[in-house]
């Protein structure tokens, strides 16, 4: 019985976190396909730094990409990573994507060069570098293995945080702050529970409830020695 509620609560994590994620990844397709079929391009929407016309893009710039293929390359990123996010750190997904998604459009619009910054490519790369750092920061397990993917899946996107090693209209800078407020976040959110922690102490719990229930006792009879175990009447009562 245990198991099954186990499995449910694991299954409604995971659709949870692909329909959060899919939700999102959704938006950013209308509004790309509303730019087509109107023919009208949404980049003077994008984040405009140190103008207060360009303060809107904080929040409209990370929904608007150039073209297919800007949106295709952070596409796939968002759908592997947001779900990671959303799956195992459910308990503070939202507010981890609000950070991330709101301080990085700030941080570009505060520094970054006097152009247009469009694009998920910030939030892309802080939800990667929060997902490195706060598995080493935790040291658990399972969020350590999380880092281990992150390295192997995407750990060429370091590069892309130097002006020289991108192209001149790339936002450089969307990846820099984007990577920046993931490894300060996993800082600020390391010692913050979540659902793999509690999971992880009710497993030692429980193993450590298996070892005291029963206790052990030898009696000597006339055919020897006999050893059993028992478990008192009161054990576990206040």
């Amino acid at each position: 019985m245990a198991q099954m509620v186990k499995h449910n609560a694991e299954h409604l994590k995971l659709r949870y976190a692909v329909y959060m994620v899919i939700s999102f990844v959704l938006v950013l397709w209308i509004i790309k396909a509303i730019e087509i079929a109107t023919g009208i391009s949404f980049s003077s929407l994008g984040i405009l730094p140190r103008t207060l016309k360009g303060t809107v893009g904080i929040i409209t710039g990370p929904l608007i990409h150039g073209d297919i293929y800007h949106l295709i390359s952070n596409t796939l990123p968002i759908l592997m990573l947001g779900i990671l996010l959303f799956y195992f750190y459910n308990r503070i997904a939202i507010e981890i994507f609000i950070w991330i998604y709101l301080v990085s459009g700030f941080w570009i619009w505060l520094v970054a060069r006097d152009a247009y910054h469009i694009g998920a490519s910030g939030l892309v790369y802080g939800m990667a570098s929060f997902l490195f750092f706060s598995g080493i920061l935790r040291r658990s397990r399972p969020l350590m293995t999380v880092s281990g993917i992150i390295i192997l899946l995407y750990g060429g996107m370091v590069y892309g945080i130097f002006p020289g090693a991108v192209d001149f209209d790339v936002s450089w800078e969307s990846h820099l702050m984007g990577a920046l407020v993931g490894i300060i976040l996993a800082f600020l959110f390391r010692k913050t529970r979540i659902d793999i922690d509690h999971e992880e102490n009710s497993g030692d719990l429980s193993e450590e409830k298996k070892d005291e229930d029963y206790f052990r006792n030898t009696n000597s009879t006339g055919s020897g020695e006999v050893t059993y175990f028992y478990k008192p009447k009161d054990y576990g009562k206040k």
